[in-house]
């Protein structure tokens, strides 16, 4: 079973434990495992209604789970964080704010704010199984049953991040150092954009330097691939309308061209909270994505219509994410992405573990006819992806080729194949859940196809 990615946090919630008396534990017994987790227990565990066996493993669970929040060691020392954290502990509002901000930038919380959020803009029903199923959609693992996001929670909320379940956007602002919108603006920014600013911040200093050295840099660390005629337009002129660098133009050398621009950081530019912001970014799915996820369908389907095939790209599977949450189906991987494929194709899987195991492969075309090839490329594959199901989702038609191609497979094979046509799009665009009749007509087309011969 994947770690979670987000912290361990049993017997460690603001409910169970007193952050600074832990703190003056670890300090106290610092190098003595055992004396740190016998001093736990009686302080927190002693009058729980479970055996001394049982005591020992809730204190050396929350043990745990101060090495996992990066507060103190193996050897119970603190941490550098917890070192200036313990400081702090007579003056608790700046206590929680410090502890509420490594958790935003250091430990995925402004990715677990961000999925809150969308769920609400999306409009929603807030339930804790839905946020996991959200987060995990975004790269970002918890496990079903486990605590690890409530945890979290309940920190933030100890600082005023969090009301229950509700984002208070302004202490957020406030405590993380940037707004959500901010944060939001990263996950839109290219990789090479991205990479251009990570490698400003390994330089350090505000400046300037010749975008060339940033680029170059770029290039070595993270194996980038700049165009160089196109990087201006491309890289420095959206981060410097995004507020993060100025750009000032070189002289030009007699006999030679022009210098290149010369790059300074601006004060939205902090090292300390960008970088570890652009690394949870880029720990997410597809991070640009998410505006869409929080959009009608309607929208996400007059979006398909787009000149900019990006954005017709990542509308495609955002259409496919929307369909397959209709159907209740997990999340497990993107095959091709709308970028990479010129805004002609999408392909994603997706899993059931209700009742029984199952496997679905979702192809999306925006193309005005599907044809025989493209329903055999996604047979041949589905041998190797061992799929149950595939789905074709098109904004226009599935010629007749490809219907006796597909009627021919299911009645070959125990492949199930649902096509989905513009018609179809079009009826749950007007009711979301006309997708329920849909499926109701494909799954008794591949019944009768798939009925047992009679013995008699």
């Amino acid at each position: 079973m994947p770690r979670s990615d987000l912290p361990f946090g049993s017997e460690f919630s603001p409910d169970q434990v007193d952050l600074p008396t832990l703190l003056e534990l670890a300090e106290k017994h610092r190098g003595d495992i055992s004396a740190f987790e016998e001093a736990i227990r009686k302080q927190y565990f002693e009058r729980n209604d479970t055996s001394e066996e049982n005591k020992k493993k809730l204190a050396n669970n929350t043990r745990l789970s101060m090495i996992a929040y990066g507060l103190i060691e193996r050897d119970v020392s603190l941490t550098e964080f917890g070192k200036g954290l313990y400081l702090l502990r007579d003056n608790l509002d700046e206590f929680y704010k410090q502890f509420a901000q490594h958790i935003l930038l250091k430990l995925k919380g402004m990715s677990l704010v961000q999925c809150v959020l969308d769920l609400e803009m999306a409009g929603e029903t807030f339930t804790r199984r839905k946020l996991k199923r959200w987060l995990n959609e975004r790269g970002i693992y918890v496990p079903p049953n486990g605590r690890h996001d409530s945890t979290m929670k309940l920190w933030l909320e100890k600082a005023g991040v969090f009301k229950d379940w509700r984002v208070n956007q302004d202490r957020l602002a406030e405590v993380a150092g940037i707004s959500i919108q901010k944060f939001d603006a990263l996950a839109t920014l290219t990789k090479p954009q991205r990479d251009f600013l990570k490698a400003l911040a390994n330089v350090g200093g505000g400046g300037p330097y010749a975008w060339t050295e940033i680029t170059r840099m770029a290039e070595e660390l993270y194996g980038t691939e700049f165009t160089e005629g196109n990087v201006p337009k491309t890289v420095l002129y959206p981060l410097e309308r995004a507020g993060y660098i100025t750009l000032q133009r070189g002289t030009k050398a007699p006999g030679r061209g022009a210098k290149p621009f010369l790059v300074c950081t601006t004060p939205a530019f902090d090292q300390s909270i960008l970088e570890p912001l652009l690394e949870q970014v880029e720990s997410q799915v597809n991070p640009d994505l998410r505006p869409l996820l929080r959009q009608p369908l309607a929208n996400i389907l007059e979006k398909l219509n787009s000149d900019d095939r990006h954005i017709a790209g990542l509308a495609l599977e955002a259409l496919a994410f929307k369909l397959m949450r209709l159907l209740d189906l997990d999340y497990v991987s993107t095959r091709l992405r709308g970028d990479e494929t010129g805004g002609a194709e999408v392909d994603l899987i997706f899993q059931s573990s209700r009742l029984v195991f199952s496997r679905w492969q979702v192809q999306c075309k925006n193309t005005g006819r599907v044809r025989l090839d493209d329903v055999a490329k996604e047979v041949g594959l589905a041998n190797f992806l061992k799929s149950n199901v595939i789905v074709i989702i098109t904004t226009g038609e599935i010629s007749s080729e490809a219907r006796r191609f597909a009627t021919k497979t299911m009645q070959d094979t125990n492949l199930c194949i649902v096509v989905i046509d513009g018609a179809d799009i079009k009826a749950i665009r007007d009711d979301p859940y006309a997708i329920i009749p849909v499926m109701e007509r494909e799954a008794k087309t591949a019944m009768r196809l798939k009925t047992l011969p009679h013995n008699g």
